[in-house]
């Protein structure tokens, strides 16, 4: 079940998504101790952030809802933090603006892998980086002007397939390592009773787990079609629950997997079960040799 991602060995293909079970010092204890093959930090931004008011956070049957705002305890935390961990970390940068980016990387050089969140919904008055051409391609071009680091992309759904392309050729312009996708939906709406169920934006949020199965799979697919010329590995997010949707990721391309919704919901237990029940599909071949491998009739 081992894989490389970007170079570096993972026991196993499984991550916490950021955001979820990554916050505070005790959720990720409970990583460190996981079966989880790697670490992702809570999205953080150079100093604390408060987030969204509450409530912020609602689930159902289905999946959830949430405009938290980027809550986290600033990068100094988390940058500290992963000097005492024991797999793989994953430290992710909330991209709120360009020059508050520079800074927050200053303090994450050394770390495995840093991920780059261009595709937060729920930070209010600000419209997600990812979908402005023009505005992340001059975002990378600064960024990898300053810096030789190990830097991946966390990317919103895209569903035309024309903004595939145009992102691909964006990514393949600079040293891209990976791309994380899919960040959740934005701006869905789920009721409870008769009102709304969370309290920002009138009650607008990104929605997770099973409503955005089909959707990452697509991107992920789509992506892996795109950028199958280059090293840049793709980590799959999107409605995993099960030991099948990690397969279905895989098939369409992922190096790694994502947890969000369902480890929100079920804890770091899941990743064990996650890992036995993949392995009844996987079998006895390596994850690279399914990768990639659907079958288009």
């Amino acid at each position: 079940m081992s894989v490389s991602l970007c170079g570096i060995e993972l026991s196993n293909c499984l991550m916490n998504a950021s955001g979820c079970w990554c916050r505070t010092e005790e959720e990720l204890d409970d990583l460190n101790i996981s079966q989880s093959g790697a670490i992702v930090s809570k999205s953080c931004t150079l100093h604390y952030r408060k987030g969204n008011e509450n409530p912020r956070y609602h689930d159902n049957e289905l999946g959830s809802i949430n405009s938290m705002g980027m809550p986290n305890e600033g990068v100094d935390f988390y940058s500290k933090y992963g000097l005492h961990r024991r797999k793989p970390y994953i430290i992710s940068v909330g991209a709120l603006s360009i020059d508050e980016t520079l800074k927050t990387l200053e303090f994450v050089k050394n770390y495995d892998l840093i991920e780059l969140n261009v595709s937060c919904p729920n930070i209010v008055g600000k419209p997600q980086l990812g979908y402005d051409m023009v505005e992340l391609d001059r975002y990378l071009d600064i960024i990898f002007s300053r810096f030789n680091l190990k830097i991946g992309l966390k990317l919103p759904p895209y569903f035309d397939p024309i903004h595939f392309e145009q992102v691909a050729e964006i990514i393949k312009k600079y040293p891209v390592k990976f791309i994380t996708v899919i960040n959740s939906l934005g701006n869905g709406l789920i009721l409870k009773g008769d009102g709304v169920s969370i309290a920002p934006k009138g009650g607008l949020g990104g929605i997770g787990g099973d409503y955005c199965k089909p959707i990452a799979l697509a991107n992920v697919r789509q992506f892996y079609q795109l950028l199958k010329d280059t090293d840049i590995d793709i980590i799959g997010c999107g409605g995993i629950k099960s030991g099948r949707d990690v397969y279905e990721h895989i098939l369409c391309g992922a190096t790694a997997v994502q947890i969000g919704t369902h480890l929100v919901k079920t804890g770091t237990g899941c990743f064990g079960r996650i890992l036995n029940e993949l392995s009844k599909y996987v079998g006895d071949k390596s994850l690279n040799e399914i990768r990639g491998k659907l079958k288009v009739y």
